[in-house]
């Protein structure tokens, strides 16, 4: 169990980041041949399987999977802002050799001669390099393809946490961050294979979205400033090609609505945009919005500007059709 307490200093530091490449490493460990990933990953898997089966330029990543639970920040640096994976593997391939062999001492002591760890503290350059490359491969075959959907579903992620910071405070933020996060005020307790203690005041915290963080939490404290954990972002469905279509027989709200308002609707258990819901449903940005007009304008959904983006959510009015013509739990779609 992890335990971070935050004074009023901390909460006002809190950040939200956006890093594939920390997707990319939990995406590693869902693949692997022990795990059955639920329904979104099902695809999915079978690729990432064989990228990793298949092509030699991943070997570098088996340190990640294989090794110690516990790994230095420079095989997966702390995320900065909104990055792109680009930018991360350069990180990588760039770390300066006193850090890499500073991060081996402090996590990997008494593996020196391990074959994957040898490497990092005879050629840091090299080993680096490689590691990017193996990145790289693996992000080209296995992830690339879903990363605009990726980017997405982090992006509204990270808007609904600033928006819901900025409106129900913190409470509010770390109340619906995930099932394995508990926050009892003034403590955030994260559930985790080891055990540690940070008091208020130690270092502020940075929270990740990821898309597949399923069984996965990320939690990095090499930055004497800074907490780093992931959790899990909402909407791994959209990964499907195609969403799940209601029957027509007995699809009340179908009948009355069209299935394809229905199904957009059905979606509004929290906030998104209408490339969001296109996503989640396969088809045209054009075609949600029309939907969205409609219901709108019927005043089942309320639409709100944050910075470039409008996002939709549904009304009291939407909230009570959903529940009389679907019996639809509407609070536990967001969950």
């Amino acid at each position: 169990m992890i335990r971070i307490e935050l004074d009023e200093a901390s909460l006002g530091a809190t950040r939200i980041a956006i890093s594939p490449l920390w997707d990319a490493f939990c995406s590693l460990h869902l693949a692997m041949p022990h795990r059955t990933p639920s329904r979104p990953y099902e695809e999915w898997v079978v690729r990432a399987r064989e990228v990793l089966r298949e092509d030699e330029r991943t070997d570098a990543l088996r340190l990640l999977i294989d090794g110690p639970h516990n790994f230095p920040d420079f095989l997966l640096p702390r995320p900065v802002g909104a990055t792109s994976v680009e930018a991360e593997l350069e990180a990588v391939r760039t770390t300066p050799a006193d850090v890499v062999r500073a991060g081996v001492a402090e996590h990997y002591a008494g593996l020196e001669d391990h074959p994957r760890i040898r490497p990092y503290l005879a050629d840091p350059e090299a080993a680096c390099s490689a590691l990017a490359d193996a990145y790289a491969a693996y992000w080209e075959g296995a992830m690339a393809a879903h990363w605009p959907t990726m980017r997405r579903l982090v992006e509204d992620e990270v808007l609904i946490r600033a928006r819901t910071f900025a409106t129900e405070g913190i409470d509010a933020l770390f109340t619906g961050l995930e099932s394995r996060a508990k926050w009892t005020p003034p403590v955030l307790e994260l559930t985790k294979h080891i055990d540690a203690e940070y008091r208020a005041g130690e270092r502020r915290l940075l929270l990740v979205p990821l898309v597949f963080a399923e069984g996965c939490r990320l939690y990095s404290t090499d930055d004497p400033e800074v907490l780093t954990v992931s959790f899990q972002a909402r909407g791994a469905g959209a990964l499907r090609e195609r969403a799940v279509e209601h029957p027509e027989s007995g699809d009340r709200l179908g009948l009355l609505l069209g299935r394809g308002r229905a199904s957009v609707l059905r979606q509004l258990g929290g906030p998104l945009t209408t490339a969001g819901i296109a996503d989640r449903l396969g088809l045209a940005p054009s075609t949600v919005s029309e939907h969205l007009s409609v219901l709108a304008e019927a005043d089942v959904v309320t639409r709100h500007r944050i910075g470039r983006s409008v996002y939709y959510q549904l009304t009291d009015t939407g909230r009570a059709l959903l529940a009389l013509l679907s019996g639809e739990d509407v609070l536990r779609a967001v969950s």
